[in-house]
């Protein structure tokens, strides 16, 4: 609940008695009840950014004509990364506002993974800039695991400070799992730090089942956004654990699993879209998409308004928001209808800040310099990609599918007379490598990707999740070699080279995560590099080019990932040699 004072308090009473007029009334609106589940034709007072009141005899010194619009409480995002916007929060805010989006709850562990807390506290500065209600999770996993390079390491004592603030929901995705089953002292620390604030734990389990996901639940890890199966989901349920169904850029799980919600359950369902990017939210949108996904497939548009509002704010204990009742926050979205959600207004605190797509208030940005200039890459020649292989017989990290989890598969390969790869454009194979970014480390991991299909050229990125180490994949060395360089160049970002040139890029300044452009510019970016990433390079259409990408370097998402010390396996929890067995 945010601060509330004496004066505050007395013309909220005052405007609900009609002693004096409301700040603002929205009349001739139909109001989603989420509480009883009903949809009613109504009005709707407003003072001092709360709601005061219901009811047609309301007047406001303004008055604003909903002409039959449906209000809804403000739509909140369970669990996002703003980083994987790729756009600062500031920006994040103007593109989602006209969505419908009034509240997100965010982690910020890509930059924290990069600046410590140094980047944590950016990113609060920088939510100060947007009208959007920034709600900053605790990264829990800074590095996601003890056997990655990150850019810095927060632990237990680092994050009691910041947790206490009442503005912090709580921990983030609590990525090490086998930590926390295997009862690692620094995991333990962490948990109940926030556990003897009364704070949310968020999880982050995918394929965890039995004793282990007893376990991690026992722990009092609350959410999991990463259920790819009903099975999966409905486990969780019956752990009393959130189920957040995400659809985002890459990953595309809420689908799957919206036959799993039932009148009984849905008051455990979030909605989340973890990492969106603008392409993605100008061309389909934010949460809103998912409400139009969920209608569409049948389920019912209140309960589905619930999910996107009450569900998440009960959750994280915002008691202030996700539903429209007096001393609500007066963030209300005016929709055209319960089916195609489209905002035709945006309230946040009852300011309208966004109308028919257009975000309305100007604002600033927050000052970069503290986070800029992220590439520490010690020198490194074209040699150092080589790989030494023992054997044909080979394991590829295999792609899978509208998901960030991958396969661990055996292929054939040709290798040259030292023992290295030879690219074979015959086969769906291609080199990939980590080089470490943080301090002039030199490391460089070496491995195999299947099923990227790329068949010319190179593509670099310092998106690599969750250290944020150079992901580099491409058909020789060289190729290689000449992408990682324009990438550190660049201050980080995206590049995709063919005979050696640059043919597309984004840099990305802030951290080499986030661009200091308008969205608009990084969605068209993003546009050029797909598409040039495609028909260019000859990247499979079946995955998403730059996205994917960065997931295989994820140690705890199975099967088979790689950092800048090798491959790791995640069901061994423990570095492979590329060879087969």
């Amino acid at each position: 609940m945010e601060h509330m004072d004496k004066r505050t308090l007395s013309r909220m009473i005052d405007a609900a008695m009609h002693r004096i007029p409301a700040d603002l009334v929205i009349y001739n609106c139909n109001v989603v009840d989420v509480y009883t589940g009903t949809v009613r034709k109504d009005s709707i007072a407003i003072t001092d950014g709360h709601i005061v009141g219901f009811g047609d005899d309301y007047r406001g010194q303004e008055e604003y004509d909903a002409k039959g619009a449906y209000a809804s409480p403000g739509l909140i995002d369970a669990h996002i990364h703003i980083e994987s916007s790729y756009t600062s929060p500031e920006e994040f805010g103007r593109m989602v506002v006209p969505c419908g989006t009034t509240t997100v709850i965010a982690d910020p562990h890509e930059i924290v993974n990069v600046y410590g807390l140094e980047g944590f506290n950016y990113m609060i500065r920088a939510a100060e800039k947007t009208e959007l209600s920034v709600r900053y999770m605790i990264p829990s996993c800074v590095p996601a695991t003890p056997l990655e390079d990150s850019g810095a390491i927060v632990n237990a004592f680092d994050m009691q400070w910041p947790m206490g603030d009442r503005h912090v929901p709580g921990l983030g995705e609590f990525m090490n799992y086998p930590g926390v089953i295997n009862k690692d002292e620094e995991a333990l620390n962490k948990i109940l730090v926030a556990q003897n604030m009364h704070k949310v734990i968020d999880g982050h389990s995918p394929a965890l089942t039995g004793a282990e996901l007893n376990a991690y639940s026992a722990a009092g890890i609350k959410t999991d956004h990463e259920c790819s199966t009903i099975k999966e989901m409905e486990e969780r349920l019956q752990r009393g654990m959130y189920v957040q169904l995400r659809d985002g850029s890459a990953c595309h799980d809420l689908q799957y699993l919206i036959p799993a919600i039932t009148p009984f359950n849905y008051k455990r369902c979030l909605l989340c879209s973890d990492d969106r990017q603008p392409k993605t939210i100008f061309e389909d949108g934010h949460i809103d998409n998912h409400l139009r996904m969920l209608v569409k497939a049948g389920i019912d548009p209140v309960m589905a308004v619930c999910m996107a509002s009450l569900n998440a704010a009960e959750c994280y204990k915002l008691e202030d928001r996700g539903a429209i009742a007096p001393g609500k926050r007066a963030d209300i979205v005016l929709f055209n209808n319960l089916e195609e959600f489209r905002a035709q207004a945006v309230f946040i605190e009852g300011k309208k800040v966004a109308e028919n797509g257009i975000y309305l208030p100007s604002y600033d940005k927050a000052a970069i310099f503290s986070v800029r200039g992220s590439m520490h890459v010690k020198p490194f020649t074209v040699d150092q990609l080589k790989m030494h292989l023992n054997s044909d017989r080979v394991k590829a990290i295999e792609i899978v599918k509208d998901g960030v989890t991958t396969k661990s598969a055996v292929v054939t390969v040709k290798r040259d007379e030292d023992g290295d790869f030879v690219f074979d454009p015959t086969q769906p194979v291609a080199k990939i490598a980590v080089l470490e970014r943080h301090h002039n480390t030199g490391k460089i991991g070496l491995g195999l990707l299947k099923d990227y299909g790329i068949q010319r050229g190179a593509v670099a990125l310092s998106v690599a999740h969750d250290s944020h180490n150079i992901i580099c994949v491409g058909v020789s060395n060289e190729e290689m070699y000449a992408a990682a360089q324009a990438l550190i160049e660049q201050e980080g970002g995206f590049v995709l080279v063919e005979n050696g040139e640059v043919i597309a890029s984004l840099p990305l300044p802030i951290a080499g995560l986030m661009s200091d452009l308008p969205g608009e510019e990084v969605a068209r970016h993003l546009k050029t590099l797909h598409e040039t990433a495609y028909e260019r390079l000859g990247v499979s259409h079946e995955v998403e080019p730059v996205m994917t990408l960065c997931f295989m370097s994820l140690l705890v998402i199975p099967d088979l990932k790689i950092t800048t010390r090798g491959l790791f396996d995640v069901k061994k929890f423990d570095f492979v040699p590329p060879e087969a067995d």
